[in-house]
């Protein structure tokens, strides 16, 4: 059982210091690697997928929190006001209400729709201390988000294609997901008092999940405070169970914003808002990924994807040439040389490290690598460029295996 907390540090990946303050951790030279990893494949996964992205301010004006709903229902989670020049502006605990401004701020047809918004934009929630830890529960968040704008007809494929591209992304990551639950409102006053759109937004996402055959739960008082959510359950080492992606359906928010369409009519009319999250916050889904892998990331995520380790100084012009290969093929890699110990010493120290290259004489007189894969598996000597190729293909691809089975030595 791995704790991330403990295992994240102790792998350099992020800290956290009391002058920065809790909840608020920093990522590390071998983090930031993972992290942009992670955000780069999730950006192209959206990109083939439709979304267009943008960037919106991590601040907004009070007024606009209170249009969304989230002062009046969600503001003890929130950072206080900010008085500056004659208005308060907060530090934003969701990106939803920009997109919702972002989309009002043109005329849209429904030729347009679905109209698909994303952004891995910051966030903050001002979390109570005792809750606070590791990468789980943090205070800045960011959070890989996007809005789907559609007609009523078009929501349930679109709920549909984003656990598709949810069950595409766990694949990728290695991970499996604990549960899926369907998560309602409860009684009391911290849900939006709109009887009639809980009730068309949850029949679309149970149908949703009924047409996908995936067994789920359902659970109360688990919803945002302005629908129902998919939720996609993940259990940490402990055994402690978060949720890190969801698919939402809004009727609130379009209607509190005002938004609507032109449709085939010429008429106005009012758009469906599908939130939804495919890897959740950047935090929690490292957090997890340390924790499921112990640190072997899939050799895509991998902080180090190769080392080369020339067995003496002899090699060692044949090994940075090598690593300039490398890296001219995007590849994150680096030289354990001699000066690190012995070759035995070096390979036990590179131990998470998806691919070793050693090089010898033999290897170094003919171009020619001797790869030892993580897992154990030692393959025999090829061409240099021929490892390079295969590696790069088998990380473009963003597979979790390390080779394909009937290349093995």
């Amino acid at each position: 059982m791995h704790d991330h907390r403990k295992l994240g540090r102790e792998l350099g990946l992020f800290d956290t210091d009391p002058l920065i303050g809790a909840g608020l951790p920093y990522w590390l030279p071998d983090g930031a690697a993972v992290r942009h990893a992670l955000e780069e494949y999730i950006r192209d996964q959206e990109r083939r997928a439709g979304y267009r992205h943008v960037y919106s301010p991590v601040l907004g004006k009070r007024e606009l929190y209170e249009i969304s709903g989230h002062w009046s229902h969600y503001s003890r989670d929130m950072f206080p006001p900010m008085d500056l020049g004659g208005e308060q502006v907060v530090l934003r605990p969701s990106l939803c209400p920009h997109h919702a401004v972002i989309y009002r701020s043109r005329s849209h047809s429904y030729r347009e729709l679905p109209l698909r918004m994303a952004e891995l934009g910051g966030m903050y929630r001002s979390e109570l201390s005792g809750v606070l830890g590791g990468l789980t529960r943090v205070r800045a968040i960011q959070l890989n988000d996007a809005h789907i704008f559609c007609t009523l007809d078009q929501v349930a494929e679109e709920a549909q294609a984003a656990l598709e591209m949810i069950r595409r992304a766990y694949q990728a990551l290695g991970i499996r997901p604990t549960r899926y639950r369907l998560s309602l409102p409860g009684p009391g006053g911290k849900y939006v008092a709109a009887p009639e759109l809980w009730q068309r937004s949850t029949a679309l996402l149970t149908d949703v999940l009924d047409r996908s055959g995936l067994p789920y739960e359902s659970a109360e008082e688990e919803a945002a405070f302005y629908g129902p959510k998919i939720d996609v359950q993940v259990t940490d080492g402990a055994g402690r169970e978060s949720t890190l992606s969801t698919v939402q359906v809004d009727f609130h928010q379009p209607e509190q914003f005002d938004l609507h369409y032109i449709g085939a009519d010429g008429a106005k009319h009012r758009p469906v808002m599908v939130h939804r999250s495919i890897i959740g916050s950047v935090e929690r889904a490292v957090a997890h990924l340390i924790e499921a892998h112990g640190g072997a990331f899939p050799a895509w995520l991998a902080p180090t994807q190769l080392v080369a380790l020339p067995v003496s100084d002899a090699e060692m012009h044949h090994a940075a040439e090598f690593l300039e290969r490398c890296v001219a093929q995007g590849l994150r890699a680096r030289i354990a040389g001699p000066e690190y110990g012995t070759l035995g010493a070096r390979i036990r120290a590179a131990r998470l490290v998806p691919y070793q290259a050693v090089i010898g004489p033999r290897e170094a007189a003919d171009d020619r690598v001797a790869l030892r894969l993580r897992d154990g598996q030692r393959l025999a000597p090829m061409p240099a460029a021929e490892a390079l190729t295969r590696i790069s293909a088998l990380i473009d691809a963003h597979r979790t295996d390390l080779w394909d089975a009937e290349t093995r030595a």
